[in-house]
Formats: C-alpha cells, sequence, structure tokens
C-alpha cells in the first residue's frame, strides 16, 4: 500500500539552509526534513573556512557590501547583498545562543572576543569559524536542537525524485501550486509521497557534475533540476566556482585546502617552488577564486604538471596546530606534514553561483515553492562568490523565508488526494551499466570541455553529449524502476544542459565563465544576468538584464 506523509513544511536537504530553517520555523508548524544520506553527508558538514558578517569597529556594513557587490562581476545584485550583509551579524549571535563553538581570543584588554579570519576578496578581516571545521561544529548543533524539538521528524535516506505541483496533478483552474514530492525511501527501494503546504529547495548545488570536486557525492544539482521540471525559472547555471586548493592524492576524495590558510599567510608554488601569483593579479593568493584558480589552470597547462602546491611551512608549528587542526591531520594521513613541506593543489568544481531564481523571501516561480542556500540564485553572489558568503546566505535567507512562511498561515491546505506513483509500466534493470556509464561520460565532458576556460566549440561539443545522453537516460527512466543513481543521473545530466546553455549565451568573459572566443569582459550588452525559462527552447532563452 502506498504511503502518504502529511506536514506543514517539507524541507528537501539537510544542511545548514535546511536545519536553521526548520528550527526557526518548527514552533508553530510541523517539518519534515528529507535527506538522502546523514546530516554529515552534505556539504556544510565539509566547510571549513568559516561565515562572514561584519562583527567589528574595524569594519563596516558597506565595506562588506562593497567587497561583495566587487567579487561579483557587476552581477550581484545591491538590493539583495545589502539585505543579507545587514542580517548577518544577528545571524551570528543567534548562532552563539545555539551554541555553536565559534573559535575566539583573548584581546589586549583581557576580554575575549570572536577569532576572525581574513579570506579572498574581503578587505577586512571579518569571517567567522570555528578552527577549520566549522561546518561540522555548525551542523552537529543545528541537528542537535532540531532533532530535540518535537515537530521536526527527519527522513534520512530518502532521495526525492520529483516535486509534485496542482499542474501536475490535472488542475490548472489556479496558480501552479507545490503541494509536495515523490520521495525514494533508500532503505526499502519504495517510492513515498510527502503531501506538504508549503515545499523548500535546501538541496545544495550541482559540482558532482564535474570529473574533479570538493563535494560530497550527494551535490548532483537535485533541487535545480526538480524546479525546472516543476516550472521555475534557472538563473546564472554559467557561473561555477571552482576551488583552487583541492589536496592532490590519489586517495584524497574531494578534500578541500581552505582559502583561510591563504588568508593567514599561505604561498603558491610552482613545481620549482618558485611564485607566481603576483604575476596574475597584485592581489596575489588574496585575490578571488576565479582569478587564482585559472592561474593555477594555466600554469598547470603550461608547464605540463599535475599539481601546484601551497606552503604554509614558514608560519610555526604551534599556529598551523591551532588554526587548521583538521587539515594538519588529514594532511599527515597521506605523509604529508604541512609544518615541514608544501601541500600538493589542484583546483576543482566547487560551488554553484546559479540556481533556481528566487526573491528576497525565498519565494520561486511556483506558488509555496521556495528555494534556499546553494539550489537558490538570490542575487547576492553574481558572477563570483565571495569566500565564505554562503554559508551567511543560508542562515540570512533561512531566516527571511520562515519569515514568509509564517505569515501565509491562512493559505488553503491542498484537500484533493494526490495520486501515487506509478511503476506498473515498468521493470526491474538488467543493464545497470548504462548508469555507471554514462555517469562517467558526463562528468568527463563536462570537465574538459565546460570546464575553468571555456571555447564555443567545446560548448558545442557537450551540448551534442550532454542531449543525446538525457535522450538515453529519458529512454531508461521510463522503462525501468526506479533507483537512487538513475535519480541523481538523470538530474546531473539536465543541470549539465542548463549550464552548457547559459555558458552559450554569454558572449564575453566575466567572473567564473571564462571563454578563449570572448576574452573580454562586455558590459555594454552583457551585464545582466541569464535566465531559463522551462517553456522555451536554447533558442529563445532569455536574458534578464539587471537593474
Amino acid at each position: 500500500m502506498a504511503i502518504t506523509y502529511r506536514h506543514d513544511v517539507l524541507i528537501i536537504g539537510g544542511g545548514a539552509a535546511g536545519l536553521s530553517l526548520a528550527l526557526r520555523i518548527a514552533d508553530s508548524h510541523s517539518v519534515a526534513i528529507i535527506s538522502k544520506g546523514s546530516s554529515k553527508s552534505g556539504s556544510t558538514y565539509f566547510a571549513q573556512g568559516g561565515m562572514s558578517a561584519v562583527l567589528n569597529n574595524e569594519d563596516s556594513i558597506e565595506s562588506h557590501i562593497a567587497d561583495t557587490l566587487n567579487v561579483g562581476g557587476s552581477l550581484a545584485d545591491k538590493e539583495t547583498v545589502t539585505f543579507t550583509v545587514e542580517r548577518g551579524p544577528e545571524n551570528i549571535r543567534w548562532l552563539q545562543e545555539l551554541g555553536v563553538p565559534f573559535s575566539s581570543e583573548i584581546f589586549k584588554s583581557g576580554k575575549r572576543q570572536l577569532h576572525l579570519t581574513r579570506e579572498g576578496g574581503h578587505t577586512h578581516r571579518r569571517v567567522v569559524h570555528a578552527a577549520d571545521s566549522t561546518g561540522k561544529a555548525l551542523s552537529e548543533t543545528l541537528e542537535n536542537h532540531a532533532r530535540h524539538h518535537d515537530n521536526i521528524t527527519f527522513y534520512e535516506h530518502h532521495n526525492a525524485i520529483d516535486l509534485i505541483t496542482t499542474e501536475k496533478q490535472g488542475e490548472t483552474a489556479n496558480p501552479n501550486t507545490c503541494i509536495g514530492a515523490y520521495v525514494l525511501n533508500k532503505k526499502n527501494d519504495r517510492v513515498e509521497t510527502f503531501q506538504a503546504r508549503f515545499v523548500v529547495l535546501a538541496t545544495g548545488g550541482a559540482s558532482k557534475v564535474y570529473l574533479y570536486t570538493s563535494n560530497p557525492d550527494g551535490s548532483t544539482g537535485d533541487g535545480i533540476a526538480m524546479a525546472w521540471r516543476a516550472g521555475c525559472s534557472i538563473t546564472n547555471m554559467e557561473f561555477n566556482q571552482f576551488h583552487p586548493t583541492c589536496l592532490y592524492h590519489p586517495d584524497a576524495k574531494s578534500f578541500l585546502i581552505s582559502e583561510a590558510v591563504r588568508g593567514e599567510g599561505g604561498k603558491l608554488l610552482l613545481p620549482d617552488g618558485k611564485q607566481f601569483m603576483h604575476r596574475f593579479d597584485e592581489r596575489a593568493e588574496l585575490a578571488p577564486r576565479d582569478i587564482v584558480a585559472r592561474a593555477i589552470d594555466h600554469e598547470m597547462k603550461r608547464l605540463g604538471a599535475s599539481c601546484l602546491y601551497l606552503d604554509i611551512s614558514h608560519r610555526s608549528p604551534a599556529f598551523i596546530a591551532s588554526h587548521f587542526p583538521t587539515i594538519h591531520q588529514r594532511c599527515l594521513q597521506f605523509g604529508i606534514d604541512i609544518t615541514k613541506e608544501p601541500i600538493p593543489i589542484v583546483p576543482a568544481a566547487h560551488y554553484t553561483c546559479g540556481g533556481v531564481s528566487t526573491d528576497l523571501n525565498g519565494r520561486t516561480d511556483v506558488s509555496h515553492l521556495y528555494a534556499i542556500g546553494e539550489t537558490a540564485h538570490t542575487g547576492l553572489h553574481g558572477s563570483n562568490r565571495m569566500a565564505s558568503n554562503s554559508l551567511l546566505e543560508c542562515l540570512v535567507f533561512a531566516q527571511a523565508t520562515a519569515e514568509h512562511i509564517s505569515t501565509q498561515v491562512k493559505s488553503p491546505h491542498h484537500h484533493k488526494e494526490i495520486s501515487s506513483w506509478d511503476e506498473s509500466q515498468v521493470t526491474d534493470s538488467d543493464e545497470e551499466v548504462v548508469i555507471s556509464h554514462n555517469w562517467d561520460e558526463l562528468r568527463r565532458f563536462m570537465w574538459d570541455y565546460v570546464g575553468i576556460v571555456r571555447t564555443n566549440k567545446r560548448l558545442e561539443r557537450a551540448m551534442h553529449r550532454a542531449s543525446l545522453l538525457q535522450q538515453e537516460i529519458d529512454e531508461y527512466y521510463s522503462n525501468f524502476r526506479i533507483s537512487s543513481d538513475l535519480i541523481e543521473l538523470r538530474n546531473l545530466a539536465l543541470v549539465s544542459e542548463l549550464i552548457i546553455r547559459s555558458a552559450m549565451l554569454r558572449k564575453e568573459s566575466r567572473g567564473l565563465h571564462y571563454s578563449l572566443d570572448y576574452p573580454v569582459k562586455d558590459n555594454a550588452s552583457m551585464a545582466r544576468n541569464t535566465v531559463l525559462k522551462p517553456q522555451q527552447q536554447s533558442s529563445t532563452a532569455k536574458i534578464k538584464i539587471i537593474k
């Protein structure tokens, strides 16, 4: 018998955005949190650097706004940036009240204050952190509070398949409204129905679309793909941030070397030990991530090097052990003592700056459907995300979405019974190799053709392969019983197409999108967002102008 769960709010994703929203809304609403694995399997848990906010008198709200707009390459929306930055300090205080163990230090006055570090793009120290495992501290604190709340129910090892909307249910008299989701219970391989008055996508980004990524395995763009299929517009998918420094070691899967290492004086080196960043930007190691990643990529290709190096060994062993304990211990496991020798590094896909188009309340184009965190495009990041603004965005927009949902308490319930998932026309697959092969092929051609440096020809080749893959995947999806790998592959293939289509529309180089065919920024005609709408074909996709 089909199972249907009913809650006021369904949150798909259990990272910083989803958990903080749940805690802010649960006193007055019943909340379901769906996650593909445990809460420790998402991107938040692995975040090292921290969260940016104006927290001392030497800094200012105006400075944080100016830095964010500067790094955003003329595409960050000033209203969104101001909205977010102004709410940063109160969100840090909220986290402190919950007990997040942020690092602190004793000043000469004898007063203990938060220790603030500085990262690329910031003109002041404003990154609050918990040593070099901020995400872990944040996740564990939020989850501990959420698990002890009577109105919050966790559904772990559940993979959302698709959103349920009134249009999909055949109701077209009123505006399209999201009323739930079909979800695969990975424990028993059954599809369950979740019905809710409000649905929130907090599924993270899509960096798993690339062969090399700092992200965990679950970053497969699920929320973006589901929102697109539900009728939402998607913005700026061409801007994919590549973190400059991931540990280069065959056994070090997805291990990030925090930008804070460079913030505390770490130097990037060529294989011969020479520094090179000063040749690319006057800010050297503290230049924004897109510049640093391109510089590393350029030098690796120029030299034919498999990796470059990041050296912090000139700082004292005590400093390194206290500021970067996780990185220090992790590198030691691979025989690298960062107190004595440089760290081998390579760039890797790290953050999706585009996503589901939302307003300042987290609302999407579909009624009662919200998107927050990396899944959403709020306008904060523009063409390049400034370091440590992502956790800030998660917290601020979770707060804003909670406040907006709370104003909708009188909105009507959807009482009509939702159709159960239909498996009557499918069979068990006898060709699982199709999934694994297509998964590998997709991630490799996205890395080769739609990576740090792009060309028209590379994008055309990628689009051709993406189209063929989607045809194969759609046929497979129609004929065989659903699986977690198939759900993720289907979403990755769609997100790949959205990235490629967006990149083909941007005839310039700006921020994280760099094209050898259009190497110059074109402010006259390209200082605008790339907005794709589901009802449009690639030839008619529009670009929305930023005011």
